[in-house]
């Protein structure tokens, strides 16, 4: 595994962890995981990842916001 790829991943973890904080009275940890790890391969195969997890997580914010909570 690359340094970029460990860092990405880093940055994901933090990603989750802050939105699990955030939506915690409406998701589950894994709720909120399962919403990030489907963003993030969104981005498979596309070749710049520098913004990959800040835009994952606007993404993540904005599908959490919206979404209506199924039972944890």
């Amino acid at each position: 595994m690359s340094a970029d790829t460990i860092r990405e991943r880093q940055a994901l973890d933090q990603v989750t962890d802050r939105l699990s904080q955030s939506f915690a009275d409406r998701f589950s940890p894994r709720q909120v995981d399962e919403a990030v790890s489907s963003i993030h391969h969104r981005f498979d195969g596309r070749p710049i990842r520098d913004f990959v997890p800040v835009l994952v997580e606007r993404m993540a914010r904005d599908e959490l916001r919206h979404a209506v909570p199924a039972r944890r």
